[in-house]
């Protein structure tokens, strides 16, 4: 059986009072994403092939000393249900008496069963209508990865998990038109917690940063 010790974990945040709304938790992030959206801040985890930097048993140690400080743990990424080891982490993360959040876009619906029952939150990743997809994943052929995206969101409002739906709004690809769009087909699937979230620059290319810059500026906003 796969363990949590076989996860690339790119980083451990220790204490985060905003990745569960309402929560104190440790972060944990995840090596490896197959999507490499436009706005993205954390390049340097996306490549599968990095190797982890934290050992699980960091997270093991930090639980410890934590009971009755911290509420629970988030997995997060990178995409977290790219490693198969994130079933056991999760499992082990409530057996320690803690709750589990998951960070997700959904780029592996197949994972999701298994994983689900030992989820307590998830914070739900939703790029653009699935026409628009593959121009913020820029990968995939046609609406692959929304295909993908979608059958995951179905699974996991199927599952009765409390789940948040963000949408990050990219102006270099979205429409406010676009936006109240997808905010339908949200609504149609019974989905009620619907954050838009603010395209930021940090941490994105320079070629990004120039197009938001740019965009902004024709639709006359500064900041």
């Amino acid at each position: 059986m796969t363990t949590a010790d076989t996860l690339a974990v790119a980083g451990l945040t220790r204490l985060s009072t905003v990745d569960w709304p309402g929560r104190l938790v440790a972060t944990v992030f995840l090596q490896g994403c197959p999507w490499r959206c436009t706005y993205c801040h954390n390049s340097a985890i996306l490549d599968p092939r990095t190797p982890g930097t934290v050992p699980w048993q960091d997270v093991r140690d930090l639980l410890a000393r934590r009971r009755g400080l911290l509420d629970g743990v988030v997995l997060s990424g990178g995409e977290p249900t790219r490693q198969a080891g994130v079933v056991a982490a999760a499992r082990e993360v409530r057996a320690a008496g803690f709750g589990v959040g998951l960070h997700t876009s959904g780029a592996y619906p197949a994972r999701l069963p298994a994983l689900l029952p030992h989820v307590d939150w998830v914070g739900f990743d939703v790029k653009a209508p699935a026409r628009l997809y593959r121009a913020i994943t820029r990968t995939g052929a046609g609406t692959a990865s929304a295909d993908r995206a979608f059958a995951a969101l179905r699974t996991v409002l199927a599952s009765g998990v409390d789940v948040q739906v963000r949408t990050t709004v990219d102006p270099t690809v979205l429409t406010d038109a676009d936006v109240a769009e997808l905010t339908a087909v949200l609504a149609d699937l019974g989905v009620r917690d619907h954050v838009l979230q603010r395209a930021r620059p940090d941490g994105t290319t320079a070629a990004y940063r120039a197009a938001l810059a740019a965009r902004r500026q024709r639709a006359g906003c500064t900041t």
